[in-house]
């Protein structure tokens, strides 16, 4: 039943690798089962309510915890029937602060006093940016977009996710940073002025805990090459276990810390009560007028546009690194992927999340030899067990997920050898989206920098008639969102 679904001999794997690839996929990004809510609802650093009152925030965080499990889950399955494609879904990261900004704005621009009140009305803009996403899909302007890409930026996208996961590893995932520094002076810090000066500046406990984040993070990415360089495929999820086993044993040891105490008093049951009360089916389309219909309508397409755009860098770089490209560089089923994703994001705006869309940790299982959406099917069916089993996967240390992200973001660093560096445009275009992708962490972002540098500097160099009036028109919409204030 299995090969005739997923075709699993054409696609040259077997049950065996797609379940270790869907096991893998899901470790990597199952951190935003509690990031996400926590994010959404004001939880935990940078308080998104800005002081706007809550009506329950402890059954909001339920919810939208409930939420991200289910769209999840649904997404990964959509993908996996619909696409027949080892991709992830789940509320994005990147998308889920703008969705919390918005509610914010959206509060003081109307006048609520109830962060609900606005989440309502955010996760209405989502849905309408969900089924716009849908339509375009469904009418093939999708493709004339992607199409559009011209293939200089297309080759540095698997990089730019490449940095990208590693800078989600080092510092979203694994957490080694501080509030008051970025991860680049807090690594300087530590390894140029050495532990001295690092541990005045941090203190004795986050400085013993970053020293056993580092060597637990270390630790796992050296397995994972070591065993993926014998051509082990459960070595990334062998580094994650090693990782943690090591994690758990230094948080007894040095830091007296109990690694299982959020064991202790779990709540199993799922909370089907605060979701039905907060946030299923939670649309206030009403209150969009109230905040002006031409700022609703340009957050509208922000969403629309960040999500496709993350989407199609997402899908063609992991693609691109797993050779499922053809050699015109297209990816089969691409148009039933997005179909997938933009559904998702309306499954997750009728439960009460933000935008979901494909993940880049996908790239994990795709490693492992993920193939067919059988790998999709398991990722999913893991998140809808986080329903009863979220207790125990919040046990899984950070630094042994980040040591997966990170070696994953090592494997896709290799399509820079493909850039012309001799091209202005191209090398320009490349560095501009590497950094911009990795520093906001938004691969619509780097996208729209590098459709900008490259359709400009073909206008500069007098090669602006190798750009196509669909590049000109996508740099422009770009420029109009980073510089134009509404």
């Amino acid at each position: 039943m299995l090969e005739k679904i997923f075709r699993l001999k054409a696609a040259q794997t077997n049950i065996k690798i797609e379940l270790l690839a869907g096991i893998t996929t899901f470790m990597t990004m199952a951190y935003i089962v509690a990031l996400n809510p926590n994010l959404l609802t004001g939880f935990g650093k940078g308080d998104v309510t800005a002081g706007i009152l809550t009506d329950g925030t402890s059954g909001l965080w339920n919810a939208v915890f409930l939420a991200t499990v289910l769209s999840a889950g649904i997404g990964c399955l959509l993908m996996a029937f619909l696409a027949n494609l080892p991709f992830a879904l789940a509320p994005g990261m990147g998308l889920n602060s703008y969705f919390a900004a918005v509610t914010v704005s959206v509060c003081t621009a109307a006048g609520f006093t109830s962060y609900e009140k606005g989440f309502s009305a955010t996760l209405s803009i989502v849905l309408i940016s969900g089924v716009l996403f849908t339509i375009l899909t469904v009418i093939k302007i999708r493709e004339k977009i992607v199409s559009a890409i011209p293939m200089a930026v297309r080759m540095a996208i698997p990089a730019g996710i490449g940095f990208m996961l590693i800078h989600i590893g080092l510092t979203t995932n694994a957490g080694i940073y501080s509030s008051e520094g970025s991860l680049f002076t807090m690594l300087g810090s530590f390894f140029t002025n050495g532990p001295g000066s690092t541990k005045k500046m941090m203190g004795d406990s986050l400085y013993h805990q970053m020293i056993l984040y580092v060597i637990a993070v270390f630790l796992g990415i050296f397995v994972i090459s070591g065993l993926g360089y014998i051509k082990f495929r459960a070595s990334i999820l062998a580094g994650i276990i090693i990782s943690s086993v090591f994690y758990w044993m230094g948080s007894f040891l040095f830091l007296d810390i109990n690694p299982f105490r959020s064991l202790q008093g779990a709540v199993w049951i799922p909370p089907f009560a605060d979701m039905a009360e907060y946030t299923l089916f939670s649309f206030d389309f009403g209150s969009l007028f109230e905040i002006g219909i031409f700022s609703a309508i340009m957050t509208i397409i922000t969403f629309c546009m960040v999500d496709m755009f993350d989407t199609i860098g997402t899908l063609y770089g992991t693609a691109g690194k797993a050779g499922m490209l053809d050699e015109q560089g297209n990816m089969h089923n691409m148009n039933k992927a997005m179909i997938s994703d933009s559904l998702a994001t309306c499954v997750g705006a009728c439960t009460g999340t933000s935008t979901v869309t494909t993940f880049v940790e996908s790239a994990s299982g795709m490693e492992a030899g993920g193939r067919t959406g059988l790998t999709s099917v398991v990722t999913g069916l893991l998140f809808f067990a986080c329903m009863f089993l979220a207790p125990i996967i919040q046990i899984i240390p950070a630094p042994a997920t980040s040591a997966a992200l990170i070696s994953v973001g090592f494997s896709m660093l290799d399509s820079l050898k493909k850039v012309n560096y001799s091209d202005p445009a191209q090398s320009a275009a490349t560095a501009l989206l590497l950094i911009f992708m990795t520093g906001t962490g938004s691969i619509g972002t780097g996208i729209g920098i590098g459709l900008i540098t490259y359709s400009m500097i073909r206008l500069i160099t007098g090669k602006g008639g190798e750009v196509s009036i669909v590049t000109y028109i996508l740099a422009l919409l770009f420029i109009g969102k980073f510089f134009i204030t509404f």
